[in-house]
């Protein structure tokens, strides 16, 4: 008698075969699960690691920063009469010597702690120090980096006091130019009134009628307030027209 299959045993090994592919794709699916739960935790603990040595690497920058900052505030000349001395405050015979000291211990503090949060400040704060030390192109080098990192406010910063140094160096319309903008953008550590009036100020020899509108602008906007007296004062040194 020739061998066959009944209809009942090709369902059963059907439904066997089923049960087995089903068995199958649930234990890949589990080794999957288990290597993406595995990749998970190994992550977790990276970042945890990354974390708790940013966080140290931030409270060291921090200080460093501070160290830093205290050179760039510290008293030029000796105290006022009757005013005590204090031995532990750093004090410089002028401002050059000061700058100076401070912008190196900045730099330190920029190149040591590049990635924190003290260590972006203090590449601002060391171009402000170049900008003392009459560094101009140093300087706008430092500030031009910081622009086109990706702190919004820092950025802002640094394009205002790349504006500052072309109204001092002669580039005016440069100056003018990022005036205007920085004062339609809006920002929280650049405010619209001070750019405003920097805006001013540089219109005053180059366009005084510009000028007259902008602090004009500025009355408007801010009214009763020491930002308008400012305006005020700005308009009573236009010239007057011949």
């Amino acid at each position: 008698m020739a061998d066959h299959i009944s209809r009942k045993e090709l369902k059963q090994d059907k439904i066997k075969e089923t049960l087995e592919h089903g068995a199958e794709a649930v234990y890949s699916h589990g080794q999957l699960t288990l290597a993406i739960l595995l990749v998970i935790l190994v992550a977790a603990a990276g970042y945890g690691g990354w974390r708790i040595y940013h966080d140290r690497k931030t409270v060291e920058a921090a200080a460093a920063f501070d160290a830093a900052y205290k050179l760039y505030g510290a008293r030029v000349g000796p105290p006022l009469p009757g005013e005590p001395a204090n031995p532990n405050e750093p004090t410089y015979p002028d401002e050059m010597s000061r700058a100076q000291d401070a912008s190196r211990k900045f730099t330190e503090v920029a190149s040591k702690y590049s990635s924190t949060e003290p260590g972006k400040q203090a590449r601002y704060y060391n171009a402000l120090c170049l900008e003392d030390l009459e560094q101009h192109n140093q300087a706008l080098e430092e500030l031009k980096k910081i622009s086109s990192g990706g702190d919004k406010e820092l950025a802002d910063m640094a394009q205002y006091q790349v504006a500052v140094i072309y109204a001092r160096t002669g580039r005016t319309d440069d100056a003018v130019k990022i005036y205007r903008a920085l004062a339609d953008k809006g920002s929280v550590f650049v405010p619209r009134p001070l750019v405003l009036l920097e805006l001013a100020g540089v219109l005053r020899q180059k366009d005084p009628k510009e000028a007259a509108s902008v602090y004009e602008q500025v009355k408007k906007e801010f009214p009763d307030s020491t930002i308008a007296e400012e305006a005020d004062r700005g308009l009573s040194a236009i010239p007057p027209r011949s």
